[in-house]
């Protein structure tokens, strides 16, 4: 028994892939530490950041998003794209796109192979680093994902039908026709089973068929941040205060002005919070207890994705990281 957990364990998985290129992978809840541990790891090994946050993709959305916290400043224009740079570190895949634009798990791929190829081609170490699980499983496994172009159409359709029947009811149509998006989807987030449904009647196919997996590309060691739900809410409740106290407010009114409340950039925690302030539904108070609240879920969210991938090799310190990585280059 033991030998075969010494077979499977991430480490020795990492090995088996030998001879592809190396990607690490810094992963973990939001407010875990990503950040600042990935920025620590890249300086000693020689890194670059891409990010896997599917909410830091949107410009003009800083303090909701957490860039401003480490005062992210414009670099040099990438031949991929614009980079951004911290403490003399490249980072990738932030500040993509405004606000009210379409941006897609197949685009965000299809942007960081190439960046991850770029970066091993300079002799560095590539790093992705973030929260969002699908995001980090569409490259670390290589997903082929049809890039399906949203239908208006279909998608305000089935918006109505959750107004009408409740969300619980529409995810439940969408396990009758797709029982394996359980695995992928959860019941509580609507903008994804929307998308889920939309992908279904535009293609004609099940949504977890749009999720095949295809050779590696990449040796990946995956390390999770290991902290315990206690010191994780603390952290968070930390966070939005800071967060308030930076001006996310002032950062959503201005938003406010020129994007609509239904887009899904402004769909995300911190501005669906302050926008129902905003809109005398609730007071900043509730507001601010509501973000909270709903980042504690998010969280939790996060975890049960990352849990059920056993190839994750879970830390919880920095020396850790570090003897793991020096193992496999």
């Amino acid at each position: 028994m033991k030998k075969e957990q010494k077979i499977n364990s991430p480490l020795a998985l990492f090995k088996k892939a030998r001879g592809l290129p190396q990607l690490i992978v810094v992963l973990g809840p939001t407010a875990s530490g990503k950040t600042e541990l990935a920025l620590k790891l890249t300086k000693k090994f020689n890194g670059e950041i891409i990010s896997a946050d599917s909410r830091q993709i949107y410009k003009k959305m800083n303090i909701g998003t957490n860039k401003c916290s480490i005062n992210y400043k414009p670099s040099i224009n990438h031949k991929l794209q614009k980079t951004i740079s911290y403490q003399d570190i490249p980072h990738y895949m932030i500040d993509i796109v405004n606000p009210d634009k379409e941006f897609s798990v197949a685009i965000y791929k299809k942007l960081v192979i190439k960046i991850i190829k770029n970066i091993q081609k300079q002799g560095k170490l590539p790093f992705l680093v973030g929260g969002t699980g699908l995001y980090i499983s569409s490259v670390i496994d290589n997903f082929k994902i049809p890039e399906v172009l949203p239908n208006k159409k279909i998608r305000i359709k089935i918006e109505n039908e959750i107004k009408k029947y409740g969300l619980e009811k529409i995810y439940q149509k969408l396990l009758k026709l797709n029982p394996a998006a359980e695995k992928f989807i959860q019941k509580n987030n609507a903008r994804r089973i929307i998308r889920a449904l939309e992908i279904c009647f535009s293609k004609g196919k099940f949504f977890s068929q749009q999720r095949q997996k295809n050779k590696p590309l990449f040796n990946v060691l995956q390390l999770g941040i290991k902290i315990s739900r206690e010191k994780l809410y603390k952290k968070i409740n930390q966070r939005v205060d800071q967060m308030i106290k930076k001006g996310l407010v002032e950062e959503v009114v201005k938003l406010a002005k020129k994007y609509n409340w239904n887009l899904p950039s402004m769909s995300g925690i911190g501005y669906k919070q302050i926008g129902m302030c905003l809109r005398n539904e609730i007071d900043l108070n509730t507001a601010i207890e509501l973000i909270k609240r709903d980042t504690r879920h998010y969280a939790r969210r996060q975890m049960t994705w990352f849990k059920k991938d056993k190839r994750i090799h879970w830390i919880s310190s920095q020396k850790q990281a570090e003897k793991l990585i020096n193992q496999i280059i």
